[in-house]
């Protein structure tokens, strides 16, 4: 098994390049289904049974899932987290386990491990922003997926990712101003997509693409054609479509001719488009996300000619 193999497979397979996003949310109208909350009572039997029900109904038409574990820790709910994976898995779908991970040492050793052996996640998000040394004990996993993030599609990621930073020579010249001429300005989050495509340079390929690849928000579309440029042989995911304002038109330099390269993510957009759709009532909302699903796919490859 190889993520990446499997996850470009699966694209062609099932004509889709759409993430569902699980996030499940139990504390307002529009989000998990009252009825299931009444029914259930427990987190974890809620949470399961809500997830079951969207890959049963979604599993044929999506390549892969993205849940976001601080959903399952704010319910006490690992244990639904754990068993929605081994689901997925048995309904041939890859997980990307969106948690964001951050350090070093023998502590990011520690995070890979749970990711992959004790949630058996196929990929993950982690923050590259320690360096290298908090990237390593996740590379190790060589089968495994890691999207790095480089510009998030939340507004305030301005704050630190836009800001400029400057590439010095390593040899100090003594001539001050000589050496500020030398001095070339670039923005944080090109310089971590310059250190991904470094870190993937002796990484293996399939198609191109490697396991090392790059979370990029669907809601900076001229970000995204600038950091594709530069990681070339990294899969992006693109998270940010729907509910947060992208549209099809916005992700298409992330994916080459052939309608390959990234993977869009939708969580409330696809799992509660129930609330939105008159359609659908309640206890119809794993077919609500699979229509809303079928539309994502439409728009979506219309513009990168999958």
């Amino acid at each position: 098994m190889n993520f990446i193999e499997d996850l470009i497979q699966s694209i062609i397979d099932k004509h889709s390049v759409v993430c569902m996003g699980l996030d499940p949310r139990l504390d307002k109208e529009g989000e998990i289904p009252q009825f299931l909350i009444n029914e259930l009572e427990a987190p974890n039997k809620i949470i399961l049974e809500f997830n079951k029900t969207l890959i049963d109904n979604t599993f044929d038409v999506i390549p892969v899932i993205k849940p976001q574990i601080a959903f399952y820790e704010k319910y006490d709910a690992l244990s639904a987290l754990k068993e929605t994976i081994k689901y997925a898995h048995k309904k041939d779908l890859l997980v990307i386990l969106d948690s964001k991970r951050n350090d070093i040492g023998a502590t990011s050793e520690a995070y890979a491990h749970s990711t992959f052996k004790m949630f058996n996640a196929d990929a993950c998000t982690i923050n590259a922003y320690l360096g290298i040394d908090g990237v390593k004990p996740f590379l190790e996993y060589k089968e495994k997926g890691v999207f790095i993030l480089v510009k998030t599609s939340n507004p305030s990621s301005n704050d630190f990712q836009n800001l400029f930073s400057a590439r010095i020579p390593s040899a100090l010249d003594s001539d001050i101003e000589i050496q500020v001429k030398k001095i070339t300005l670039e923005r944080n989050y090109i310089k971590m997509a310059r250190l991904v495509a470094d870190w993937g340079q002796n990484l293996t390929q399939f198609s191109q693409f490697h396991n090392l690849g790059v979370v990029v928000g669907a809601t900076f579309p001229q970000e995204l054609k600038s950091i594709r440029s530069i990681v070339k042989n990294s899969y992006v995911l693109m998270p940010g479509f729907g509910a947060q304002g992208a549209a099809a038109r916005d992700i298409k330099s992330g994916f080459n001719e052939k309608g390959l390269g990234g993977i869009v993510n939708s969580s409330r957009g696809i799992t509660y488009a129930y609330f939105k759709n008159e359609k659908y009532s309640a206890d119809k909302f794993g077919e609500a996300a699979r229509e809303e699903i079928i539309a994502m796919n439409q728009q979506i490859n219309k513009e990168i000619n999958l």
